[in-house]
């Protein structure tokens, strides 16, 4: 399994999304699909963006009761999409409801991940507002090992926290690693960075990487440039 960058489509329509692609040519990155557009335009982007040749990870994050989660992802197992999430903080019992409602009658399925903690949560409002006083490297870890017990292919997190969850749960628990920004970057509302180079470095299998492309003059090139600097 190679190392792969993950553009983040964050825009509001599909019009918007389609004309982004169309700057890459006949080049296909895998993209991010995220609630900003899928509420906005719903599966038929999906299937629009997957008719195009694009590998899709669709960021939804589920989090309910297991029952309402298993029916969910029975929904979305229908996308053809190749990798989809949820919550870690819903528990074992949903995470393992949601590889069932996931998984195809051939038996297949799209990788499954979970969200360990947000980017934009940093170790304060951890404790004062979540009310977690467990510090946030092991409230991570904690959660990865519960997603890998249930079954999931491996976490979201931030690429601070990559080299451990692989160090706890093994090389082969994937870790998609948002919060990546060039070192001439801006920060924007994330906390816990790295740049695609560091990322590389420590681990992250995956970088998820929105405003440092679509924002970007070229965004062809930024993208080519994060490509350079984390999988060389």
């Amino acid at each position: 399994m190679g190392k792969d960058v993950i553009i983040a489509c964050d825009f509001s329509s599909g019009q918007k999304t389609l004309e982004f692609l169309d700057r890459f040519g006949s080049k296909k990155p895998f993209v991010k699909i995220g609630m900003e557009l899928y509420y906005a335009e719903g599966p038929s982007i999906v299937e629009k963006i997957k008719l195009r040749g694009h590998k899709i990870f669709l960021d939804l994050k589920l989090h309910d009761i297991p029952n309402t989660v298993k029916k969910a992802m029975a929904v979305l197992s229908r996308l053809d999409v190749d990798m989809t999430n949820l919550h870690a903080a819903g528990g074992s019992k949903m995470m393992a409801a949601a590889i069932e409602g996931l998984t195809k009658p051939d038996g297949t399925r799209p990788l499954l991940i979970a969200v360990t903690q947000l980017t934009s949560t940093d170790s304060e409002t951890l404790k004062n507002e979540l009310l977690i006083g467990t510090p946030m490297a092991e409230t991570v870890m904690r959660y990865a090992e519960n997603a890998k017990n249930s079954g999931l292919d491996g976490v979201v997190c931030s690429p601070l926290e990559a080299e451990a969850v692989h160090g706890r749960c093994g090389a082969g628990f994937l870790t998609v690693t948002p919060g990546v920004r060039f070192a001439d970057g801006e920060l924007g509302d994330q906390k816990r960075v790295m740049t695609p180079a560091d990322a590389k470095k420590a681990g992250s299998d995956y970088i998820v990487v929105g405003r440092p492309i679509t924002a970007a003059d070229d965004p062809a090139e930024a993208y080519e440039r994060c490509v350079r600097e984390f999988i060389g």
